[in-house]
């Protein structure tokens, strides 16, 4: 491996592992079940992969050249977020921890995640889902690609065979990251799933995205 390709792997690593909307996904998911925790973090990873394409296929820059489109990227993306974000909330004021709860968390005849204050378990399908949105509709990866990518690519090399290894490094850091954030709640689920500690999880994650999404719309606001 050449000098860039290590480079690249430590930014794109630290990129990929930066906390952000798809990590608190990936977190609030998991503390429901470890398929919806996995089921996410390939969404995830399925959302990078478009941006990644679009990198290298150049349609990232018409995304940034026409700033109606990439306006409404970004109100797409912050009103997804914002969803994210509210459900998280109401589903925290909606099941207040109570003794009662603890009590009932503790009882190993009780399926787990059946407790109140537990994030309802989501589907498979329904995880991919908001795993692949949450990451496809940020606005803002396609132009840390654009700007990125062709960094990497030395003087002289075909830009395109470069660019789809570079890509595929990404995707496949992300394969590797989210996952093992998912396994490893699953691994502390039994701390994790207490109901104190899901409502505050659920509570933070739930503010965070709400936080993200605010933002999106209000730069957008003011860009208008």
């Amino acid at each position: 491996m050449d000098g860039q390709l290590i480079t690249f792997t430590g930014v794109a690593a630290g990129m990929v592992a930066m906390p952000g909307a798809d990590f608190a996904v990936v977190v609030r998911n998991s503390l429901a079940s470890r398929r919806a925790g996995v089921a996410t973090a390939v969404g995830v990873a399925g959302g990078l992969l478009v941006h990644t394409t679009l990198a290298v296929a150049g349609l990232a820059a018409v995304l940034v050249a026409v700033p109606a489109l990439f306006e409404s990227v970004q109100l797409l993306g912050g009103g997804y977020l914002l969803y994210l974000g509210a459900r998280a909330l109401v589903a925290v004021f909606r099941h207040p921890a109570t003794a009662g709860e603890a009590s009932a968390s503790a009882d190993p005849a009780q399926p787990e995640g059946a407790a109140q204050g537990t994030p309802a378990r989501p589907g498979a399908v329904r995880s991919l889902r908001q795993g692949f949105l949450t990451n496809a509709l940020n606005p803002k990866a396609p132009v840390l690609f654009l700007s990125l990518l062709p960094q990497f690519v030395p003087a002289g090399e075909p830009a395109l065979p470069r660019t789809l290894l570079l890509a595929t490094m990404v995707v496949g850091l992300a394969l590797v990251w989210f996952p093992a954030v998912a396994l490893l709640v699953d691994r502390l689920g039994h701390w994790l799933r207490r109901p104190r500690v899901t409502r505050a999880l659920e509570a933070a994650t739930g503010a965070l995205l709400t936080a993200l999404g605010g933002t999106l719309l209000v730069e957008v606001a003011l860009a208008a």
